[in-house]
């Protein structure tokens, strides 16, 4: 185990059974995925890649803890989300947790997609985070790779950001299904006024 794997499987420890430590939470986003998604954003990630999207998702700290139920419950309650997206921060360190919250929001017919900055040949290795198979059994579409800015792709047709990452369409419904494009911008305004902003377009200095 390695320092880095050590610090990241401390700070994952203060979250309690049961729960997820998330970074944000959005309903019906068209950029995130095929269709109307939530999309939940957990909060952690140690690559802390150059011109990475997020990088408010860094720290493992704790940000907002919430139940897997209440999760899935909040995911369920918009009648318009036909799935759900994982963004982060890294998705895959959280991954039992997330598991739990796929299999509720599946078993209601919606759909699941994950990013990761993991490689699928990664997440399927021995030294994967804990409960990793689990969750990619329960995953519609991943996208997997870091986010490589000499690599970014800046194109209205192409839904990863950077040439390394590959779509894995583990659902064969979603073969034809892959049209939105990573290089948009979707602005979300909160009822207490804040704003969530997603999309690649959403870094350049509109916050």
């Amino acid at each position: 185990m390695t320092n880095v794997t050590a610090k990241i499987l401390s700070a994952l420890q203060k979250i309690p059974p049961g729960y997820l430590n998330i970074m944000g939470y959005v309903d019906e986003s068209e950029v995130n995925g095929p269709g109307f998604r939530a999309v939940v954003w957990v909060q952690g990630c140690p690559r802390e890649c150059p011109g990475c999207f997020n990088p408010s998702s860094w720290s493992f700290e704790i940000n907002q803890l919430v139940s897997v139920e209440e999760l899935a419950q909040k995911i369920l309650s918009n009648p318009r989300n036909t799935g759900v997206t994982f963004s982060g921060g890294e998705p895959f360190w959280q991954a039992p947790a997330l598991t739990e919250v796929a299999k509720r929001v599946k078993a209601a017919g919606l759909n699941v997609m994950s990013f990761s900055g993991f490689t699928l040949e990664q997440l399927q290795s021995k030294s994967a985070p804990l409960g990793s198979s689990e969750l990619l059994e329960q995953l519609d579409i991943l996208i997997d790779g870091p986010y490589i800015e000499s690599l970014a792709i800046h194109s209205p047709e192409s839904p990863v950001s950077s040439s390394n990452q590959k779509v894995r369409i583990f659902n064969p419904a979603f073969q034809d299904k892959i049209t939105w494009a990573s290089d948009q911008i979707e602005i979300h305004i909160l009822k207490d006024g804040t704003r969530i902003i997603s999309g690649f377009w959403g870094q350049m200095g509109l916050e």
